[in-house]
């Protein structure tokens, strides 16, 4: 565990748009299948080893407001089953002001990179195994969704995920994007079925989301 830097104990930092931002304050959405071109994209965090072949899998976009309170458009791969119930969550988020810091699809890099760094990225689908286990995680099916990591860690004993966001384990201290017991973020998921590893007694994940429960 390390001290969380002090330009990130209220981390509120603008989005630098991937995608093109919508054009005015209105939610959108796509649901659409992996097309060759979002598969390249998408390097090693799919493979023809993960549990869930291509065509179980559909590519969002979705509207979000960013901290720096505009629009932007971000993209998610999910499961098939779950594409129109997760767009519906991110639709009600969306008109809550829930702010989003980033929102894109992992790649080759996000995996070679330190994996205990101060990203912030929102993503769902990663074809990898549970933290700490061996066993494929919910996000290996696109049944899971990390919703702002940062300020909502995985946390089990010393080991804290991000390696920088220590402070957001004071959860008594409600900062911008902090999910809580009883929230709208937790109350739209589970609204279509999504548990919160945030009430997980062994240890605490507050960014997940799954349709598995773990």
């Amino acid at each position: 565990m390390r001290p969380t830097p002090p330009e990130l104990v209220e981390r509120r930092f603008p989005t630098v748009d991937l995608l093109p931002p919508p054009e005015d304050d209105r939610f959108r959405s796509t649901i659409g299948p992996v097309t060759p071109a979002i598969r390249e994209r998408m390097g090693r965090t799919w493979s023809s080893r993960c549990p869930v072949g291509l065509e179980g899998l559909r590519y969002l976009t979705v509207t979000f407001r960013g901290f720096d309170d505009l629009a932007h458009t971000g993209e998610l791969v999910v499961a098939a089953s779950e594409a129109e119930d997760v767009v519906s969550v991110f639709r009600a988020l969306y008109a809550a002001d829930y702010p989003i810091e980033e929102m894109r699809l992992p790649t080759t890099a996000d995996l070679e990179a330190h994996p205990t760094g101060d990203g912030n990225n929102t993503a769902a689908l990663v074809c990898r195994p549970t933290t700490g286990g061996t066993s494929w995680s919910a996000h290996a099916y696109g049944l899971a969704i990390d919703l702002n990591p940062f300020q909502n860690p995985y946390e089990k004993g010393d080991v804290v995920l991000p390696e920088l966001a220590s402070s957001y384990l004071d959860r008594s201290w409600q900062r911008p994007a902090m999910i809580r017991p009883g929230s709208l973020v937790v109350r739209e998921f589970a609204r279509i079925g999504w548990a919160w590893g945030g009430a997980w007694s062994t240890l605490k994940d507050y960014q997940h989301f799954s349709a598995t429960g773990r």
